[in-house]
């Protein structure tokens, strides 16, 4: 089937084709009839789905594969993109189509992947490089975090997304660090490298972008502290001696700190000069990305291009989105 671009959606016409298929839930009317709501996503962007006649009982079987078929057709409501599901169906995807149906990075994994290691392989610490060593030593671990999302629909929100932002990250501190010489830098990127890494059992990406049952009930801060323990071992096996004490209680710190507030989801405020530096970068990197795909995105839609954007609840604003110096 020839999908409809998300992209190339006006808010008129008919649509037709295979999206993913996001948080699908059951509605119910004023009239008290169910109805599915959902959004639909292709890697172009995303749109609201509505179906106002709609069975419950069939919910299990169109949302078991995270994708679907739809016919419907376009609408624009209270300024937003919306599709009016006239039919719906189960769509199992080929392997081409995820690249189709998932956003993805805009840059190579492989030579991302390369840098990051390179930066690792700077460390200085014995102990450092070590535990560094023990995550790359984990293959299957190193293969979900060259693909995986940093996020379900926030910063980074494609494949490859958390690779690319703890790049990001890295290559940031390590231009910053020498302005903060009493700063250790191999604990920063370090701790900058495994941060996020729970996310790769936090989330999923073969049916489209979802927690996963150990995403909803642990988390990846949590599963990024507990990780280390394991961590730790196998890079005291290989230097034949213990970790220095309290290296792996800082490190442990800073995975559980790095959102920064407990409202965002620390489990404890950042206490150390390392996990302030960790926590302020990583918001830094995903405010920034998030107020640029929401203002200044790369794929331009036709509906949707005001001066300003809607108000995001995540930077509690509303973004200007043109550059006056742009063309000037």
């Amino acid at each position: 089937m020839s999908s409809t671009k998300v992209s190339e959606m006006t808010g008129q016409g008919f649509v037709h084709g295979v999206y993913s298929l996001v948080n699908p839930q059951i509605g119910t009317t004023r009239n008290g009839e169910p109805f599915l709501k959902c959004l639909l996503r292709d890697a172009t962007g995303e749109a609201i789905g509505r179906k106002w006649r709609f069975d419950p009982n069939t919910m299990s079987d169109i949302a078991s594969t995270g994708f679907v078929g739809i016919e419907g057709e376009q609408e624009m409501y209270q300024e937003k993109l919306q599709i009016k599901i006239t039919d719906i169906w189960l769509h199992e995807p080929t392997v081409e189509e995820l690249t189709d149906l998932l956003p993805s990075t805009r840059k190579n994994i492989d030579e991302m992947f390369t840098e990051v290691t390179a930066l690792l392989y700077s460390l200085e610490h014995p102990a450092a490089k070590a535990l560094g060593a023990a995550y790359l030593d984990d293959a299957q671990m190193m293969q979900d975090f060259r693909v995986a999302p940093a996020a379900m629909q926030l910063h980074h929100a494609w494949i490859g997304g958390l690779l690319e932002h703890t790049l990001q990250l890295m290559k940031l501190a390590d231009g910053m660090l020498p302005n903060y010489p009493r700063l250790n830098r191999d604990i920063i990127l370090l701790s900058l490298f495994i941060h996020d890494m729970g996310k790769v059992e936090e989330l999923r990406w073969d049916r489209g972008f979802e927690y996963t049952r150990e995403g909803n009930l642990i988390g990846h801060i949590a599963r990024g502290a507990m990780w280390l323990e394991g961590k730790a071992k196998v890079a005291e096996e290989a230097l034949g001696e213990p970790l220095p004490d309290g290296f792996l209680t800082v490190m442990q710190h800073i995975v559980l700190s790095h959102h920064g507030l407990l409202e965002h989801g620390a489990a404890k405020l950042p206490s150390t000069p390392e996990a302030i530096f960790v926590s302020q970068l990583d918001n830094l990197d995903a405010r920034t990305q998030m107020a640029l795909d929401s203002a200044r995105p790369w794929v331009q839609t036709a509906v949707g291009n005001e001066a300003f954007t809607e108000r995001m609840w995540s930077l509690n604003t509303k973004l200007y989105r043109r550059d006056p110096l742009k063309n000037a």
